[in-house]
C-alpha cells in the first residue's frame, strides 16, 4: 500500500487537474483582433453594434481592426466583396435579437442577408432585426479604421458611438443611434445620426450634419457649404467660414458665429441668435416660435423685412423705412444690395451691429 504521503499527493493532483477546466469556463473570453484590408476608391463599411474609430492611414487601401466582443462573439462572420460600386466589408449577425449592453436602448432595423442595411430606397429590404441591451445574441464588434487619403468610405453602424480624426478623405458617418465626433478632416464630411449628439470641430471642404434627435456643435469649419438638420436638437455654431449656411430644427435654438455669404435658418420651435460676418449678402430666418437676434457687420446693406405675429421689431441701425405697422416692418440699410427677411410666429426680432 502507498505511503499516506503519496496518496495526499495523488489526490491534490486530481482536485487540480479537475479545477483547470472550472477555471477556463469561468474566465473571460480574451477578445480577439483581426486586421483586415479592403482596396478600392469607394468603401463601404457595415456593422450592427459596437464603436468605431476613424484614423488616418497609409497606402492606398482601407484597413479595418476588428475586436470582438460578447459570449457569442465567434459566433459573427466579417465577410467581404463587392456590393454595387463599392468594395465592402460587413460583418454579419446570426438572429434578429443582438444584445449590445453599451447601447442607448432599442433600435430596430432592416438588414439584408449579406450584412448591409440602409442606402437610398433599400430601407425595407431584409430582416427585421433589433439592438438593445438585452437579446437572444450577445455580440459586437469594435472598429478601428485606418482610411488613406482620396477614399471615398460609407461606415455604416446601428447601434455604437463613432469617431473621425485627423483623415483627409471623403466620409459618411452613420449610426441609427450613438454620438458622433468629427474632428480635424478635409473632404466631404457627411453625419447622420438618428439619436445622438454631434461634435464637429476643424473640417475643411463640405459638412453635412443631420440627426433625429440630438444637440449639434460645430466649430471652425471652412467649407463651401455647411449644412444641419436636426428634428430635435439645440445648434452652436462657432467660427464657422462658408459660401452657404442653411440649419433646419423642428425644435431647438440656433445660436453663435461666423461667416457666410448666404444664411438661411428654419426653426419650428426655438430662439435664433447669430452673429454674421464681413461677407454676408443674403439671409432668411424662419421661426414657428423663438425670438430673432441678427448682429450684422457695420457696413452691411441690405433690403429687409421683418414679420412677427406677437412680438417686438427692433433694427439698431440707420433704416430706411418703407413700410411700418405693429407686427411688420420693410426698410432699407446702407446700399440695399443683399436682402434680408425674418419671420416669427411669436418672438421678438431684433437686427443690430455686431
Amino acid at each position: 500500500m502507498p505511503p499516506a504521503s503519496s496518496r495526499l499527493r495523488r489526490r491534490s493532483g486530481l482536485r487540480f487537474a479537475l479545477a483547470l477546466p472550472v477555471l477556463g469556463l469561468l474566465a473571460p473570453a480574451v477578445a480577439a483582433q483581426e486586421r483586415l484590408t479592403i482596396s478600392g476608391g469607394k468603401v463601404a463599411i457595415y456593422n450592427l453594434a459596437g464603436r468605431t474609430s476613424v484614423e488616418r492611414g497609409t497606402g492606398n487601401a482601407v484597413v479595418v481592426e476588428v475586436t470582438r466582443g460578447g459570449r457569442d462573439a465567434a459566433r459573427l462572420r466579417v465577410e467581404q466583396g463587392p456590393v454595387g460600386e463599392r468594395a465592402t466589408l460587413r460583418v454579419v449577425y446570426p438572429g434578429d435579437r443582438i444584445a449590445y449592453p453599451q447601447g442607448n436602448g432599442n433600435t430596430e432595423l432592416r438588414v439584408r442577408d449579406d450584412g448591409t442595411f440602409g442606402g437610398s430606397g433599400r430601407g425595407r429590404e431584409g430582416r427585421r432585426v433589433r439592438v438593445d441591451r438585452e437579446g437572444d445574441v450577445e455580440a459586437w464588434a469594435d472598429l478601428r479604421v485606418l482610411v488613406p487619403a482620396g477614399i471615398d468610405v460609407e461606415l455604416r453602424v446601428a447601434v455604437g458611438e463613432m469617431s473621425a480624426r485627423g483623415v483627409s478623405a471623403n466620409l459618411l458617418l452613420d449610426t441609427h443611434s450613438g454620438a458622433v465626433t468629427a474632428e480635424e478632416l478635409r473632404g466631404r464630411i457627411r453625419i447622420d445620426t438618428g439619436s445622438g449628439n454631434v461634435l464637429a470641430a476643424g473640417i475643411e471642404g463640405e459638412l453635412d450634419v443631420d440627426t433625429g434627435s440630438g444637440d449639434v456643435v460645430v466649430r471652425n469649419a471652412q467649407v463651401g457649404t455647411l449644412g444641419v438638420d436636426t428634428g430635435s436638437g439645440a445648434v452652436v455654431l462657432e467660427g464657422f467660414r462658408a459660401d452657404a449656411l442653411h440649419v433646419d430644427t423642428g425644435s431647438g435654438g440656433v445660436r453663435g458665429g461666423g461667416d457666410a455669404e448666404a444664411v438661411e435658418v428654419d426653426t419650428g420651435s426655438g430662439d435664433v441668435a447669430l452673429d454674421l460676418g464681413a461677407r454676408l449678402l443674403n439671409v432668411t430666418v424662419d421661426t414657428g416660435s423663438g425670438s430673432v437676434t441678427l448682429g450684422v457687420p457695420e457696413t452691411y446693406g441690405a433690403r429687409i423685412t421683418l414679420e412677427t405675429a406677437s412680438g417686438d421689431l427692433d433694427v439698431n441701425l440707420p433704416l430706411q423705412v418703407v413700410r411700418r405697422g405693429q407686427d411688420a416692418l420693410e426698410g432699407t440699410i446702407g446700399d440695399g444690395r443683399g436682402r434680408l427677411a425674418v419671420d416669427t410666429g411669436s418672438g421678438n426680432i431684433t437686427v443690430r451691429r455686431k
